[in-house]
């Protein structure tokens, strides 16, 4: 994975790559907003000032400046789901693992993720239901009954999707 074998480079791997559950509360671990960001920064032990502008900037990009100071474990569904991405993205990471990112988010936030998904230079690997989403995808893999049924472009591989559900 991104040239690095998993089993020698696991450190370096977790630099790189960003992981994003489908569950938020499984990110979780801060007791605040700002707190909860802030922590994914740890291992790159940045300057006090340097972490608080990229936690500002990160919470602003997602919409949640606004909750900085809030408790994390108070937030709704739609606004851990955004805390758990502005914890993934404020690392700037190489690589963003996302599993049904937009599942707990409202029309409106579930396009600015998405958007924010394809915009940022980085590799993305996309586990969704959410066909808007995955039709942006530069190739789409197809999973029913824990087998592989299709590889292709998304349009092709949406439509197979869409066909199966009759």
């Amino acid at each position: 994975m991104l040239g690095v074998d998993p089993d020698r480079g696991s450190r370096e791997l977790r630099r790189r790559v960003a992981l994003v559950f489908s569950n938020p509360d499984a990110q979780i671990v801060m007791p605040t907003v700002a707190e909860d960001v802030a922590f994914s920064l740890r291992p790159e032990r940045l300057s006090r000032a340097e972490s608080d502008a990229r936690v500002s900037e990160c919470l602003r990009r997602f919409g949640i400046q606004h909750l900085a100071d809030r408790s994390s474990h108070e937030l709704s569904g739609g606004q851990k789901q955004l805390l758990a991405l502005a914890g993934a993205f404020v690392r700037r990471p190489e690589l963003v693992i996302a599993d049904e990112p937009t599942a707990y988010l409202d029309a409106r936030n579930a396009r600015r993720v998405a958007d924010h998904l394809f915009e940022d230079g980085h590799r993305l690997v996309l586990v969704t239901h959410d066909l808007a989403a995955a039709a942006r995808c530069e190739a789409a893999v197809l999973f029913a009954g824990g087998r592989l049924v299709r590889t292709g472009g998304p349009a092709d591989v949406i439509a197979e999707y869409e066909a199966m559900l009759g």
